[in-house]
């Protein structure tokens, strides 16, 4: 079944996400902003990004590059930061959207790092670097909802991650486990505006 996607990238990342649009066997029905809206007011393109393309999506697809993290001095992230809150936010017009996170090659083994053997319980965990160093707090936070245990499964994440390579390979299966994560129950637990 085709799910309303929005894209959310870094300028820097546009051959990937033209990569999704052009070459990819993606069952989507593509809400992504193609065009640039004319306006040096950053409420109000914001206001129509909302209104005429993330209102009405289901899964908003996060290109996770080098360009994007939350403590960049260099890049400015307030698009992306809103897009996401866009996307998280359930209410009034608006109906959250499962985020699915893609790493991009330049990213991948920033993020990926390899496994340990935990000292609290004993069992072998997957190393993610998800954090300030590599993307915003609004994908962080809800991918590492915060609890006592050592570590995270996937019902307790709200944000879905897949490298790029995998993504390729299976994009509509990635997507669908987005857009699944609305009507779970961790949904209860995400945070649209992270501090």
């Amino acid at each position: 079944m085709s799910r309303k996607c929005y894209i959310s990238f870094k300028t820097e990342n546009i051959d990937y996400k033209n990569y999704i649009q052009d070459n990819l066997d993606v069952d989507m029905i593509d809400k992504s902003l193609n065009e640039p809206i004319d306006s040096d007011n950053q409420d109000y393109i914001m206001r129509k990004i909302r209104e005429d393309y993330l209102s009405d999506s289901t899964v908003t697809i996060h290109l996770i590059g080098a360009h994007g993290a939350e403590n960049s001095w260099f890049q400015d992230q307030t698009f992306i930061k809103r897009e996401l809150q866009a996307s998280l936010y359930d209410g009034k017009d608006n109906s959250r959207s499962g985020i699915l996170g893609v790493v991009l090659p330049s990213m991948h083994n920033t993020i990926y790092q390899g496994q340990t053997t935990c000292l609290t319980c004993g069992c072998n965990h997957t190393l993610i670097n998800i954090g300030d160093n590599t993307t915003v707090k609004e994908f962080s936070v809800n991918y590492f909802i915060p609890h006592d245990k050592c570590a995270w499964n996937e019902d307790e994440r709200y944000c879905v991650l897949v490298s790029w390579d995998q993504f390729k390979n299976s994009p509509n299966e990635y997507i669908e486990q987005a857009f699944e994560k609305r009507t779970n129950s961790i949904a209860n637990q995400v945070t649209v505006y992270p501090k």
